[in-house]
């Protein structure tokens, strides 16, 4: 199999370096971006030649397609699109400021559009390629004081079902990434944290409980898991990543397929009949 040119945003830590080194160790080249340039150093001095570091804010669109077209350059093709860059953002909806619901949104929605935009020329132009997103298990369901990282998931989600109907025709491939709860630094450092209101304190405590001692995924293992996603020839719209997403999902959509099923009376009346 040829060497493959990966482009992944976010590739500073978490799993977009997890992915990164599995992509370089395997002999696959790596356009590598990070908010700073001076965190791809490691990897560079790593992998030589095979790395091309960029300096990147997804939030901005020229500076967006601006590195695109500058690892397209170096390096001829692009066959790997990672959608990495993103933060969670911790807080009830009555304690989001308008501030925080909008970096939130602009970096974890229009971040990915914008490198999704920029690449899908060059991929049709080369007759394919792969495009991965990477949502999370909060892509699905939804849990208290996490509203807008959800919202902006959920949004994620539908972007790139949209994408993947739209692009099938044009040999370009699109998987969204569902992991569950990783030891990265997703809650540490890499999030922000909303001021919180004393009437949420409750909510917080009991979610805090729900999830302690609940045993963390580690990134590292990941790698193997999306190079066989990005070597297959039929590869799924969606891969839940860790033991945990499969359950979650199963109990929450058996709650929803009840309650549409006990409303289903209620819904059909509401159709009505229109001659046309």
């Amino acid at each position: 199999m040829a060497p493959k040119v990966w482009f992944i945003t976010g590739a500073s830590r978490g799993f977009g370096r997890v992915w990164a080194e599995a992509a370089l160790s395997r002999g696959d080249k790596v356009a590598a971006t990070a908010r700073s340039a001076d965190s791809l150093t490691g990897l560079a001095k790593a992998y030589g030649s095979a790395v091309l570091p960029l300096e990147l804010d997804v939030t901005d669109r020229a500076g967006v397609f601006a590195a695109v077209e500058r690892a397209h350059a170096h390096f001829g093709r692009l066959d790997v699109v990672v959608n990495n860059a993103g933060y969670g953002l911790f807080g009830a909806i009555e304690e989001t400021s308008e501030a925080e619901a909008r970096a939130q949104i602009e970096t974890n929605v229009f971040g990915a559009l914008w490198v999704i935009q920029a690449v899908l020329p060059r991929l049709r132009q080369q007759g394919g390629g792969h495009i991965l997103s990477v949502s999370s298990i909060g892509g699905i369901v939804a849990f208290p004081t996490l509203g807008l990282y959800h919202a902006s998931k959920w949004a994620l989600e539908a972007l790139n079902e949209s994408l993947t109907q739209e692009v099938a025709g044009q040999g370009i491939k699109v998987t969204l990434i569902e992991p569950g709860s990783y030891a990265t630094d997703w809650a540490g450092s890499s999030s922000i944290h909303t001021t919180h209101l004393p009437e949420y304190d409750g909510i917080r405590s009991q979610l805090a409980a729900a999830f302690a001692g609940a045993s963390l995924g580690d990134p590292k293992a990941t790698g193997d898991a999306i190079l066989k996603l990005v070597d297959a020839d039929k590869p799924p719209l969606r891969l839940f990543l860790g033991s945990m997403p499969l359950p979650i999902a199963r109990q929450r959509y058996a709650e929803r397929l009840a309650t549409w099923s006990e409303w289903e009376t209620v819904s059909s009346a509401a159709q009505g009949s229109v001659k046309v």
